[in-house]
């Protein structure tokens, strides 16, 4: 943990930056017990620009969610409501939990009522961002939303044995990058930025290679590959060792969830390794098995449960023109 005059910094750049609260807003902080103190900054900073924060510990139901992957993410009424009263929605908790709680239906309710929500990555207090970091992950997430504008079709390969095809067809993308708008789906801030779509659900085909964060299955970074065998949109098999055993076991059973839904890449050389911020670093692409209709524009599959693994040092090619969104891990915009 920083300094606490580090922490009121960073408490500052979400606040000022990132969610530009301004006077009058109505701010909803939910946290976890782990989080309350940073919570508390945030909403200190928050109180002083004119706004009204509230914050709300959701500790009961983020233990037990992390405890068993089927517990109900969707919050309970009295923080639904919260949520739908508020202008600002930030997420202060364990961020894998967060990660999960995006694909609630009360987000995308909170959403269309024109909210800005994002998560709060771990260590406030300790980045090393500066606001030119911030707009240069930005700024390649949009030229890569350029470059892949009308694609109907990527190919994404990498040395731990990914070979995979993925259509996007007529598919929006979804720009997640630190700087909130109202109206965005919710992501996590400040380090991450990504551009993510809904994978078309019958097209995706070949073998996925999760090498790096597998949400849903207790560790940080998997302890060898997953394999994730897939045809025409389905998860037919997965292979692996004990975490691939793990995660088979998460989903055993779940409706839906064998569809890959999402297929995104990072844009920020600022996230971490070694935790779901690794998402939206550059050189990682992830794909989600689970929903993908709660939170990415045009997708139909409905599931409890939405669960990415990350690939590291990939390469992503736009099938249709020949050109590079990554090579060996590298941009290439």
């Amino acid at each position: 943990m920083g300094t606490e005059s580090k922490m009121r910094q960073h408490a500052e750049l979400i606040v000022d930056t990132c969610f530009t609260v301004e006077k009058g807003d109505v701010v909803t902080i939910i946290t976890d017990d782990k989080h309350a103190h940073m919570a508390k900054m945030v909403a200190d900073v928050a109180a002083e620009r004119g706004a009204s924060p509230v914050v709300m510990n959701n500790e009961a139901q983020v233990s037990r969610a992390l405890a068993d992957t089927l517990f109900p993410m969707a919050p309970p009424k009295n923080l639904h409501d919260a949520m739908l009263a508020a202008d600002e929605i930030i997420i202060m908790t364990n961020l894998e939990w967060a990660n999960r709680f995006a694909h609630v239906s009360a987000v995308k309710e909170s959403c269309a009522n024109n909210v800005k929500i994002a998560s709060v990555e771990p260590g406030m207090g300790e980045w090393d961002l500066g606001l030119e970091d911030i707009l240069a992950s930005t700024d390649r997430a949009v030229a890569a939303i350029a470059k892949l504008k009308g694609v109907k079709e990527c190919r994404v390969w990498s040395p731990t044995g990914t070979d995979v095809t993925v259509s996007i067809e007529e598919r929006p993308a979804l720009q997640v990058t630190p700087i909130r708008q109202r109206g965005w789906m919710m992501g996590p801030l400040p380090l991450w930025a990504e551009v993510a779509y809904a994978a078309v659900e019958t097209k995706t085909n070949g073998v996925i290679a999760i090498d790096g964060n597998m949400l849903g299955i207790g560790v940080d970074v998997v302890s060898s590959p997953i394999y994730w065998h897939v045809k025409d949109g389905k998860c037919i098999g997965i292979e692996g060792g004990e975490d691939a055993k793990r995660l088979a076991k998460v989903i055993e059973g779940v409706p839906n969830v064998e569809i890959v839904a999402e297929f995104a890449f990072g844009t920020s050389d600022k996230s971490p390794l070694g935790s779901p911020s690794e998402k939206g670093r550059i050189g990682n692409v992830h794909f989600a098995l689970g929903d993908n209709k709660n939170a990415y524009p045009g997708g139909q599959n409905s599931c409890l449960l939405h669960l990415d693994g990350v690939i590291r040092n990939a390469t992503l090619e736009i099938v249709d023109t020949g050109g590079f969104i990554l090579r060996d891990g590298r941009w290439d915009v």
